[in-house]
């Protein structure tokens, strides 16, 4: 048999490796946890007090890179537009961006555009509208998806929308209660057509069926063109108004009512 000779100082550290382990054995059965008690800790203003400089000069090239970007004035916005059920000028607006954005796989507008409430993470403020404006409102990597829905279903979407009060609609106009009833649903101004195929501008996410929209499920088709996020595709739209020295705004129009 082969001997492992050590020298005396790891005989010491084998020793007290030995201790605490022994220790830490008799600790572990003498004591019992007694209270649980968690809290929140606020990430405000209170940690930029006395920030890590060492960080910050780490941080400042990237910093001033990403200002450059974010904060670049790309529109304006006369009224601020809110966002909200059962209907609100910015959902109408993102709805109509969506609706239109699908004459890149058309080559015309989608019957229907659709987008989530929960999507719109923030209100587009009045005043200059920024890059970093629009990423605040659509921070998610959601992309364009046109779906094809025959009209059963299209009326299967109604109620889905009609159940969580309303989202983000466009050439819709839909009639509900306060229970989640469609009392009146109506695709481009015409009572919905149970044997026609409607096309309908959406989000991939919705096109999953998530968020309640379990309709867009029964799609016979769908198409998501590479690189058409949702966020991309505001921008854009933005920009081409400023070219055309527009402004953007939106009203409710009453396209989701409630009796």
């Amino acid at each position: 048999m082969r001997k492992i000779m050590f020298s005396s100082k790891w005989k010491v550290t084998l020793a007290l490796l030995v201790v605490v382990s022994f220790i830490s054995c008799s600790n572990r059965a003498s004591y019992k946890a007694v209270e649980i008690q968690g809290g929140k800790i606020a990430i405000d203003s209170v940690w930029d007090k006395n920030p890590n400089q060492a960080a910050l000069a780490i941080l400042a090239p990237y910093k001033a890179g990403v200002d450059s970007v974010m904060n670049k004035v790309i529109g304006y916005c006369p009224v601020t537009l809110t966002k909200g059920r059962p209907e609100s000028p910015l959902s109408n607006l993102v709805a109509d961006v969506l609706r239109n954005a699908a004459a890149q796989v058309l080559g015309s507008p989608a019957d229907i555009g659709l987008v989530n409430m929960g999507g719109l993470r923030n209100i587009l403020p009045n005043g200059d509208i920024t890059v970093g404006t629009v990423y605040e409102i659509l921070p998610f990597e959601n992309s364009l998806c046109v779906v094809t829905l025959e009209g059963k279903f299209v009326k299967e979407l109604m109620q889905n929308i009609a159940t969580v009060q309303g989202e983000g609609i466009s050439n819709i106009n839909l009639e509900i209660n306060k229970a989640g009833d469609v009392l009146s649903a109506k695709v481009g101004g015409q009572e919905i057509d149970e044997a026609k195929i409607y096309t309908v501008a959406t989000i991939d996410y919705l096109a999953d069926g998530n968020d309640g929209m379990t309709a867009l499920m029964q799609s016979q088709s769908r198409q998501c063109p590479d690189g058409a996020t949702l966020r991309g595709l505001f921008l854009d739209y933005v920009n081409k108004q400023a070219a055309q020295k527009k402004n953007i705004t939106a009203v409710v129009e009453g396209r989701i009512s409630v009796k």
